[in-house]
C-alpha cells in the first residue's frame, strides 16, 4: 500500500530529526568537536555559577595585597626578602594567622643586602684580612635575608609558591616539596593529572623551613576563561598539591589526603579531614566563584608596618599577592573579566571550606547521549502530528524541565551537568520541524494554487492546503451540483456596443458574477463567451452544494441591482441573465487532449443544467433547478415551474423556480406560490376555467411571463383539447 502525503511528511520530518539528533550524538560522544555547542555549554555553565553564586564575603580567606600603596612605601617588586620576612613573621607573630600561601616564588639568592658582594671580597682581594673576615662574621646574620626569610617561614604553617612548565626549554630550578604520594595511586581510579617537565621552585634553605609549598599554575578553557583549576599535577611519577589546596591543608592542620575511589556517579575525591575535593579525570577542580567582593584586601604594607586591626586576620587563611599594575596576574573567569589570580585561588579555597566545589558526574557523556536521545526521540515522533501551539507547548515544557532538573542538580547536588546539546536537540527539533512544515505547506500551498487556484477562492485553497493529499486532477465520480449561467439577447446586446467597450462590459460583468459564486464556495469552470459555468463538491467536498449552487444563483440576480446601475452610467444597456442548477452524478477531473487539458464536469445532469439555463427564457424566470436539486435544500422553497421533456431525453423532468430560504420569504410570496402550484393542478387535471381564473388572479398580483405562458396554453387547449393520453409534460424541441 502506498504511504499517503501525510505518511510521507511525517517520515520526512523525522527523518531529518534523526540526522539532526546524530550530529549531536557525535558531538556528546567525542566524534568530534561542535564549537558552537562547546560554546553554549561553557555559557550556560557560567550562568548557572553568576546565579547560585553566594553573595556574602567569605571571612575566612583574607588576601595580602602587594598594591601600589605597598610598592610606594616598601619599594619596587621584588622586595628586599628582609621585608618579606617581616612581613610574615608579622603575619603568624603578631596577628595568628591560620596559614600563609604565597602566589609568588624565591628562586633566586637575595642581592639587596650586599651580603654576596663581601662574600666574594672575602675571597678575593681580601682574602686572609682577619678584621675583615670577623666583621663579615659579625654582619653576616643581620644581612643573610634568605635566612631572616627561612627563620620567619618557620614560625607558622606557611605554603610557598612555585610553577611547573610542560613544553621546552626544561626550566629545573630550586627545590621542590615533598610530593603528597605517588600518582600510580590515582591512575588506579582513573585520574591522570597533567604531566609536567620541569619546574621553577624556591631556593632549598627556604622550602625546607616552610610547612610545604604548592604550584599556582592555571589553565583557562577553550575559550579562554578560568573555570577549572588543577589540584594536582605529575612530575616524575609523583603527585604534587595546588596552591588553594596546600594552604587550606596547612591552614587545617590536615596530613596527607586521602584518595576516595569513585562511586556510583561520584568522581574520585581527595579527603583532608572531611574536607572532599571531587577531581575530574585530570586531576582539576571547577573553582566555584563567589560574588564581587568577596575577600578582604589588606595591604602589605600595612601588615609590614602593623597598621591592621588584629581582628580582620586572627585565624585567617592568607594569600599573599599582588594586584598592582605590571606584577599582578589578570585572568578572565565567569564572573568578572578582570580578575587577579590570588583571588582565583581564594575562590577555590573558600569552596574546599564550604564543600560546595561542583563535580561531573561519571559517565556524564552516556548521561547526556541519553537526555539527548530520550527528550529529542519524544520530540521527533511528537512535532510531526500536532499543532504548531502545541508543539510550542511541548518545547517549551521540556526546555524548562530540562533547565529546572539541570538547575537543581547543580543547587541542590553541587553537580554539573552539561545542558547545551538537550537544549539544542529540544529548541533545534522545534525550529526544525516548523521550518519543515512551513516550507512543506508553503509548496503544498503552491501545488494547490498551481492546479485550483484558477478555479476558487483563495480561502478555499488555504483550507485544502492543510491536506493536500485530499485533492488532485485526477478523474472520479461524485454527486455534485452544476450551475450555468447567460445574458439573455447578448447578440442583440453586443451589438450595441463597440468591441472595447464590449470587452470592458464583459470584464465587469464575469468579475461580478465571478466573485459572488468564489464567496458561495463554488469552482469556476470556464467562461463560454458571456456564460458562466460554475460547479460545487470538487475538489473541496460539500455537503450542501445544491443549496450553495441555488443561493448563490439567487445572489447572481441580486447582484445585477448593484451591477446594472452602474453599466447605465456609462451609457450601457442593463444586463439580464438566466441561471439553471442541477444536481446529479457526474465526472469530475482534468480532462482535454495531450495539447490542452481543463479541470470540469461531464454528465447528462451537466447537459440538464445548460438546458434550464435556457428555459429560463421561455418562461420568464430568473434561475430554474433541477427535481434532484429541489430534494437536497429541505430549508429552501421552490415553485413548480413545469415538467418537460427537453431536447433529446424522453424521461420528463420537474423544473422548479428557487424563491430563496423558506424563514426569509414574506408570507405574500408563499401565498402566490401555493396558488400558482393549484393552478399546475387544474392544468395537469385539463380544469381549463378553473386554471384560468386563478391565472388572471395571479396576473393581478404579479405581472410575469410565467402566469402569460400558461394563460395561452390554457387558451390553446381549450379550443385544442389534447389527445387522451396526454400527461402534461411539455416537450421542447430546440435546446
Amino acid at each position: 500500500m502506498t504511504l499517503n502525503l501525510r505518511s510521507r511528511r511525517f517520515l520526512g520530518q523525522f527523518g531529518l530529526s534523526l540526522l539532526f539528533l546524530l550530529v549531536l550524538a557525535g558531538h556528546v560522544g567525542q566524534v568530534y568537536n561542535l564549537f558552537f555547542v562547546a560554546k553554549l555549554d561553557a555559557a550556560l555553565y557560567d550562568l548557572k555559577l553568576r546565579i547560585f553564586r553566594p553573595q556574602t564575603v567569605d571571612e575566612r580567606v583574607v588576601i595580602v595585597d602587594i598594591d601600589d600603596k605597598s610598592l610606594k612605601e616598601v619599594g619596587r617588586w621584588p622586595w628586599p626578602r628582609e621585608e618579606v620576612a617581616r612581613l610574615t613573621r608579622n603575619l603568624f607573630e603578631q596577628y595568628g594567622v591560620a596559614a600563609v600561601g604565597f602566589d609568588v616564588v624565591f628562586s633566586e639568592p637575595d642581592q639587596s643586602s650586599g651580603l654576596p658582594v663581601l662574600e666574594r671580597m672575602a675571597r678575593g682581594p681580601l682574602a686572609g684580612d682577619a678584621g675583615f673576615a670577623a666583621n663579615l662574621a659579625r654582619l653576616r646574620p643581620q644581612l643573610d635575608f634568605d635566612g631572616k626569610l627561612a627563620d620567619a617561614l618557620g614560625s607558622g604553617p606557611a605554603v610557598l609558591g612555585y610553577y611547573f612548565n610542560f613544553a621546552p626549554p626544561v626550566e629545573i630550578n630550586g627545590q621542590l616539596p615533598a610530593p603528597l604520594f605517588s600518582c600510580a595511586e590515582l591512575a588506579k581510579y582513573g585520574v591522570t593529572p597533567r604531566h609536567a617537565v620541569g619546574y621553577n621552585a624556591n631556593l632549598k634553605g627556604l622550602q625546607e623551613r616552610a610547612d610545604s609549598a604548592a604550584f599556582y599554575n592555571m589553565e583557562a578553557d577553550f575559550d579562554g576563561v578560568a573555570r577549572r583549576m588543577p589540584v594536582l599535577m605529575e612530575y616524575n611519577g609523583q603527585c604534587y598539591g595546588s596552591l588553594a589546596f596546600m594552604t587550606t591543608r596547612a591552614g587545617m592542620g590536615s596530613e596527607t589526603p586521602k584518595i576516595i575511589p569513585a562511586q556510583g556517579h561520584r568522581p574520585a575525591t581527595l579527603d583532608m579531614d572531611g574536607l572532599l575535593v571531587p577531581l575530574d579525570a585530570q586531576a582539576q577542580a571547577l573553582v566555584p566563584y563567589r560574588a564581587a567582593n568577596a575577600f578582604s584586601y589588606v595591604s602589605a604594607a600595612d601588615v609590614i608596618h602593623t597598621r591592621v586591626a588584629s581582628a580582620s586576620l586572627e585565624g585567617r587563611i592568607v594569600l599573599i599577592g599582588s594586584t598592582a599594575p605590571g606584577i599582578m596576574d589578570l585572568r578572565v573567569t565567569p564572573v568578572s573579566k578582570v580578575l587577579p589570580g590570588v583571588e582565583i585561588h581564594a575562590s577555590l579555597i573558600s569552596g574546599i571550606l564550604d564543600g560546595t566545589v561542583k563535580w561531573e558526574p561519571s559517565g556524564v557523556r552516556g548521561m547526556e547521549l541519553a537526555s539527548v536521545a530520550i527528550a529529542g526521540l519524544l520530540l521527533a515522533a511528537l512535532l510531526p502530528i500536532i499543532s504548531p501551539l502545541w508543539a510550542a507547548l511541548a518545547t517549551l515544557g521540556l526546555s524548562l524541565l530540562l533547565t529546572g532538573g539541570d538547575f537543581y542538580a547543580w543547587s541542590a547536588w553541587h553537580t554539573q551537568l552539561p545542558l547545551a546539546a538537550s537544549l539544542l536537540a529540544v529548541l533545534g527539533l522545534f525550529v526544525l520541524n516548523m521550518s519543515y512544515g512551513f516550507f512543506v505547506e508553503a509548496r503544498s500551498k503552491a501545488q494547490i494554487t498551481k492546479l485550483f487556484g484558477q478555479y476558487i477562492p483563495p480561502e478555499l485553497v488555504d483550507e485544502m492546503a492543510k491536506d493536500p493529499a485530499r485533492y488532485s486532477l485526477r478523474g472520479e465520480s461524485k454527486v455534485m451540483t452544476v450551475l450555468f449561467s447567460d445574458i439573455v439577447s447578448f447578440t442583440s446586446f453586443s451589438e450595441k456596443l463597440e468591441a472595447a467597450q464590449l470587452a470592458e462590459m464583459l470584464n465587469m460583468y464575469l468579475s461580478a458574477m465571478t466573485r459572488i459564486v468564489q464567496e458561495g464556495r463554488g469552482t469556476i469552470d470556464k467562461y463560454i463567451g458571456d456564460a458562466v459555468m460554475a460547479f460545487w463538491g470538487a475538489p473541496m467536498s460539500d455537503e450542501r452544494h445544491a443549496r450553495d449552487a441555488v443561493l448563490v444563483a439567487l445572489a447572481m440576480q441580486k447582484g445585477l441591482i448593484e451591477l446594472n446601475p452602474r453599466l447605465e452610467a456609462r451609457g450601457w444597456p442593463p444586463v439580464k441573465i438566466g441561471v439553471g442548477v442541477n444536481t446529479g452524478r457526474m465526472s469530475v477531473g482534468n480532462m482535454g487532449s495531450e495539447f490542452r487539458m481543463a479541470y470540469t464536469v461531464m454528465a447528462d445532469a451537466v447537459n440538464l443544467a445548460s438546458r434550464l439555463e435556457a428555459l429560463t427564457r421561455q418562461y420568464g424566470v430568473g434561475v430554474l433547478a433541477g427535481e434532484a436539486t429541489r430534494a437536497d435544500c429541505p430549508d429552501l422553497s421552490f415553485q413548480l415551474v413545469d415538467r418537460v421533456r427537453v431536447k433529446g431525453k424522453d424521461v420528463p423532468v420537474a423544473i422548479f423556480e428557487p424563491l430563496g430560504v423558506t424563514a426569509e420569504l414574506p408570507p405574500e410570496r408563499l401565498k402566490e406560490a401555493a396558488l400558482f402550484e393549484s393552478v399546475l393542478a387544474d392544468y395537469q387535471a385539463r380544469r381549463w376555467d378553473e386554471a384560468e381564473i386563478k391565472l388572471m388572479q395571479l396576473g393581478k398580483l404579479n405581472q410575469r411571463k410565467l402566469y402569460q405562458v400558461y394563460l395561452d396554453r390554457v387558451t390553446h387547449f381549450r379550443f385544442n383539447p389534447p389527445p387522451a393520453e396526454w400527461d402534461g409534460v411539455f416537450t421542447y424541441t430546440t435546446k
